[in-house]
Order: C-alpha cells, then sequence, then structure tokens
C-alpha cells in the first residue's frame, strides 16, 4: 500500500518539441538526478514545471552510486524505487568495504588483506538497517542511475526536459523570476517567466547568476578517477563491492580505491571499474593515459602489460562548501549548489535528492494555495544544517584511513613498512597485537559505512514543525547510533503494520503518509474526535486523519504517545507536531500547530549550522593529502 497523489490538478499535457512556454511554474536549472527529480515530484502533483540543462542527455560518468534508504523512500514516492532495485545487485555480499595492500601481485604481501566492515546494511547491520525504513538500500552507479531517472522525468513531465538549453540571466521581481535561456547549438535566445526557479546545476551557473557564496575549505586533496575496463578476477576478495588499498610505498597514505560498477557483476569479476587513485600516485605526464595505467597496475599489483580499457577520466577535488543562503528571492539551491563535500559516506547524492523531496512539497503547496510564500523560508532552515552537518562528517571520515596505516607501522620509510608487514602475519604475541590495533582502527570506519544515525537519524531542529522541548533519543554523537521517535523534526517511526492491504501485502507506517497535505496518524478509538476536529479547520491544506487499530502492537511500541494521541505527518515523512493525548479543545490545539508549521517555524536565535561549520573547518586542517 502506497499513499496516493492525490494532486487537485491533472497530469501534465505534452509540450511540443519546439513548443516555448512563455510562463511556467517551476522552473528547473540543470538535468542531474536533483534536478531530474525535483521535475518528477512537481509533475506528479500538476505543478506547471520546465527542466533546462545545458548539456546534453548522455551520462558518462559513475560518479556517486550509494542510495541509502531515506533516498530510496523519495525514489520510492517518484515511482522510480522498483527499477533501481532491479538493476542492483541481487545477493547481499557486496556490503563490506575492504583494506588491501594491493589486489594481486608477485610479491610475499601483495593480495594481503588488510580489514573489512560490514556497510550499507549488510552481515550485522542488517536486522537495524531492515528496523529504519521499508525502503533498503541501494547501489546503482549514477551513471545507470541518471538516465533511469531521465526516462521517468521525461514521462512525468512530456516535452518539458530540455537539453542544450542554458541560463544566462534570471532577473526577479516581486511576482516572478524571468530566466533567460540560450540554446547551446543555434545561440537563440528566449525568456522565460518562473514563479520560483530551483538551481540544482551544481554551481555552474547559478553561483555566478545569483551571488550565493559557499563558505568553507576548496581544493584540500586532488583525486583522479577512472572509468575502466579490468579484470581484476585475481584479486583474493570474492564479494566486496569496494577496496581501499595501503601499502608500504605509500606511507600513511591511502593510494586509491576501487569500486564495482557491474554491469552484471559487482565484486571482483565485475567488468568495469571506478577506479580512484591518489594525485600523488601519477608519475609522469598526467595527460599521457599510459602512465594513468601504471598508476592504476601499481596500486592493484598487475603486470605491466596487464589490460586496461579506458572509458573516461575525471579530475577533481575535495571541497567542504555550503552555501549561506539556500534561497535567493524565487530561487532555490539545491545538492550540488548549495553544498560540496566529499565522497566519504556516500551522502552527497543522498543529500540533494533529500533536498528536492524537502522543498518540493512545500513548492506544491504554495503554488496549489494551500500554504504561504513563508512555508519555503523553512527550506534553508531545514536544509542548511544537515548538509553542513553531512559535510563535516564526510571530511572526518576521510581521515579514517591514516590511522590504520599508523597501526600497521607504515612510515616515509618504505623498508619499515615491509617489516612491520612481517610482524602483522607473524604468529607471536606482537603481531597478535599489532592486528588488534589494526582491526580497531578498519572498525573505526563504521562512523562511514554504518553510518545509520546519520542516513536514517537526520532531522530537524527548526523549520515547518513544532517542537515539544524533548530531548533527542540516543546519542546524537555518535553517527552509527539510529533511535526511532516521532519527536517532532524526526522521522516518522517506520514499523510493519498488523493490518495488509486487500492482496496481502505488507503495510508500513509509512505507507499511510499521504502525498498531498499533512496526515494526522492515531488510533481508531480516538479518530472520530480527532476527525471532528479537523472539519472545524478552515485552512486550505488538507489534513487526512488516518487510524491505527488499537490493538497493533508494534504501532503502540513505536508512536510514543497515548491511545488518544495524534502525530501529524509532513509528505516527507517528517513528524511535524505530536499530541500525547487529547487535548481538550484538539481544534483549537491543532489549529495553533498547524499556523506554526505553515508558516514555516520560528527563527532559532543561533545559526544552527554553525556548531558544524567549525567541525568543517577543523577537520579540513587535518585532512592528510
Amino acid at each position: 500500500m502506497t499513499a496516493s497523489v492525490k494532486s487537485p490538478r491533472a497530469p501534465l499535457p505534452p509540450l511540443g518539441e519546439d513548443e516555448w512556454p512563455e510562463a511556467v511554474e517551476v522552473l528547473v536549472m540543470g538535468g542531474g538526478p536533483v534536478g531530474m527529480s525535483c521535475a518528477i515530484l512537481l509533475a506528479q502533483r500538476g505543478i506547471d514545471v520546465l527542466l533546462v540543462e545545458r548539456r546534453d542527455f548522455v551520462f558518462r560518468f559513475p560518479r556517486a552510486h550509494l542510495l541509502n534508504p531515506r533516498t530510496m523512500e523519495a525514489f520510492h514516492d517518484m515511482g522510480v524505487a522498483d527499477d533501481i532495485y532491479a538493476a542492483t545487485p541481487t545477493h547481499d555480499r557486496w556490503r563490506k568495504a575492504v583494506w588491501y595492500t594491493t589486489a594481486t601481485g608477485p610479491g610475499r604481501f601483495d593480495g594481503l588483506k588488510i580489514g573489512e566492515v560490514p556497510a550499507w546494511g549488510g552481515g550485522p547491520d542488517a536486522e537495524r538497517y531492515r528496523a529504519s525504513s521499508p525502503r533498503a538500500f541501494a547501489n546503482m552507479p549514477q551513471l545507470r542511475l541518471d538516465p533511469l531517472i531521465h526516462r521517468h522525468a521525461v514521462a512525468a513531465a512530456p516535452g518539458r526536459i530540455r537539453a542544450k538549453q542554458e541560463v544566462i540571466g534570471i532577473r526577479q521581481d516581486a511576482d516572478s523570476a524571468t530566466v533567460q535561456i540560450r540554446d547551446v547549438v543555434s545561440g537563440e535566445v528566449r525568456e522565460v517567466r518562473a514563479r520560483y526557479v530551483i538551481a540544482a546545476d551544481g554551481g555552474r551557473d547559478s553561483a555566478a547568476l545569483l551571488g550565493v557564496e559557499l563558505e568553507g575549505p576548496r581544493d584540500m586533496r586532488e583525486v583522479v578517477n577512472y572509468h575502466v575496463s579490468l579484470d581484476l578476477s585475481a584479486w583474493p576478495e570474492p564479494d566486496a563491492l569496494l577496496g581501499h588499498f595501503l601499502h608500504p610505498a605509500g606511507g600513511a597514505r591511502r593510494r586509491g580505491t576501487i569500486q564495482a560498477l557491474g554491469p552484471t557483476h559487482y565484486d571482483r569479476d565485475s567488468e568495469e571499474w571506478l577506479v580512484s587513485v591518489a594525485g600523488w600516485m601519477v608519475e609522469g605526464d598526467p595527460d599521457d593515459e599510459q602512465a594513468l595505467f601504471d598508476s592504476i597496475r601499481r596500486m592493484l599489483g598487475l603486470a605491466e602489460h596487464h589490460g586496461i580499457t579506458m572509458h573516461s577520466m575525471t579530475r577533481w577535488t575535495y571541497n567542504g562548501l555550503v552555501a549561506k543562503r539556500f534561497r535567493s528571492g524565487r530561487v532555490f539551491l539545491a545538492g550540488d549548489a548549495a553544498h560540496k563535500h566529499p565522497p566519504t559516506g556516500g551522502l552527497g547524492l543522498n543529500s540533494g535528492i533529500q533536498d528536492a523531496q524537502n522543498l518540493c512539497w512545500k513548492l506544491a503547496a504554495v503554488l496549489d494555495g494551500q500554504a504561504p510564500d513563508a512555508l519555503l523560508d523553512s527550506y534553508q532552515a531545514e536544509r542548511r544544517p544537515i548538509v553542513a552537518w553531512y559535510t563535516a562528517h564526510s571530511l572526518e571520515n576521510a581521515n579514517r584511513h591514516p590511522p590504520i596505516a599508523a597501526a600497521l607501522g607504515f612510515s616515509e620509510d618504505e623498508a619499515e613498512g615491509f617489516r612491520n608487514l612481517e610482524v602483522f602475519v607473524s604468529d607471536t604475541p606482537e603481531g597478535e597485537a599489532m592486528r588488534a590495533r589494526v582491526e580497531a582502527e578498519v572498525a573505526h570506519n563504521a562512523h562511514d559505512y554504518s553510518q545509520l544515525g546519520v542516513e536514517a537519524g537526520f532531522h530537524y531542529a527548526a523549520g515547518a514543525l513544532v517542537p515539544d522541548g524533548t530531548p533527542v533519543p540516543g546519542d546524537p554523537a555518535d553517527p552509527t547510533d539510529f533511535q526511532a521517535t516521532s519527536r517532532p523534526g524526526h522521522h516518522l517511526p517506520h514499523v510493519w503494520l498488523a493490518s495488509r492491504t486487500a492482496d496481502g501485502d505488507a503495510v508500513s507506517s509509512h505507507d499511510l503518509v499521504e502525498r498531498v497535505g499533512l496526515t494526522l496518524l492515531t488510533s481508531a478509538s480516538a479518530a472520530g474526535r480527532w476527525q471532528e476536529a479537523v472539519d472545524l479547520l478552515g485552512g486550505a491544506l488538507p489534513v487526512t486523519v488516518v487510524a491505527i487499530d488499537d490493538a497493533d502492537d508494534a504501532w503502540n511500541g513505536a508512536r510514543e504517545i497515548g491511545d488518544d494521541g495524534a502525530l501529524l505527518v509532513r509528505p516527507d515523512r517528517k513528524v511535524a507536531w505530536r499530541s500525547p493525548g487529547m487535548p481538550e479543545d484538539p481544534s483549537m490545539v491543532l489549529d495553533d500547530a498547524l499556523a506554526i508549521v505553515l508558516r514555516g517555524g520560528d527563527v532559532p536565535a543561533e545559526d544552527p549550522a554553525e556548531p558544524f561549520l567549525k567541525r568543517i573547518r577543523a577537520a579540513a586542517s587535518v585532512l592528510v593529502q
């Protein structure tokens, strides 16, 4: 069972290929996964949307690949999730990260495994990940994800997903933004008015056009990525999707990483690989393909003429950037246009999709006359602290590899590193002690690969919600710690309900949340009185009362309210308000709560992003190159 999109509008009519509207409700800049997700979410509500992308829709680079449970919930709402699951690994053995000296090679310590951790809901993490969401973690390289989302976007917004169209100017007035668009092929310039604009272009054009400053450290570490075809069947590791490489020749630095890209195998038999090599590993001319191949072979321990086919190459640097403003008048920044951080933790694409989910239900509510424009201010209030936290956490994760090398005794002295490897593999008390130290440092990478508290536990302290003054459960400082809670600002707890659909399918508490308006969850015995309270409300935003069986023990154990209490839940499944019991005048109390939610909440006295910005600066200052 999935809550329907009860839009008051009809689906968008097709737009002819040469037909350009004079005005739209929302114009989206950027045809990456964030921009296309915005187009889908808005089109599903019947919002008149137009997306323009300055390049074509030929997707060339692997980029991101990990899709966490909250992102898969958003993709489920878009109707994309089933296609993603169908194209991802059919087994769970890929759910771990490993550390090796090399993948293979003739030397005594080539192909030596240093350690591993469960990852992305695998192994001992499986149960707690399953308990956090009805949607499982997925792995799909962006090289294949983007075309899939593109197909859905074209279907949802026919004729409105336009390639080779570059935004060159934005003028704003009190009622709209006028967007100047240049056809990259013909050079023709046209103007389209939009009530609102979403800049999801990675900041390539929007940063200059809007003058929004991104604060934080830049260009901290250089990485070279290669998308290659490569035979690694000789790697002793049979299953891992992701492998890191530490070697005495690299001292305390990680030499690089490999990631299986499939498309039919996501292990050592993968046909394609993303190989990330530290910039310092490339010897000679960095534009010479032979020098690049040599760096790959050296990192992996491959023979001099081991076959490699290059598909693409990208150079990039670590950044830790967060926009000072996520809103500039009628323009909103989303995804990489608003925040840029390292891939450690796999939070970049995920946070961008979650930006889209947060923003689009609010835009639709405002455009449908169900909420005032002030609701849109809560987008920055909610998302900016979260992505600042993600950026800090990603930078901190990037520093978790050098301690492993240090525990192995790796240093600038390569010969000493090999001597310490002798100890590491030895059946001696010293060897046992070293292996324990290494194992402990490897285990610390759970903050990267078992970070359920970050992936599923992100919550809003201020915004379109009514705080109730209760403390955050669990240990907020531990990224692996996740505790489901109905505390306002947190994600609605997921439980499988006792009731099932007419077809016998299981129903999650998440499936009860309406996609339009707000959902009021309560018990069957209290639903009548809460419905009476809702009927007395005069607002335009619909509130749907959903009753859950009083005898549903799973729900009763998760809801954290009494039998006659209620949870007010947003379309993005964040709890906006909760009532522990039945108020004396439920309609008045509910009306007061709605007023706070619709105005976007109260502005906090201090910038909630600042503690995370300090962590960004601290992590960047010690980032090992």
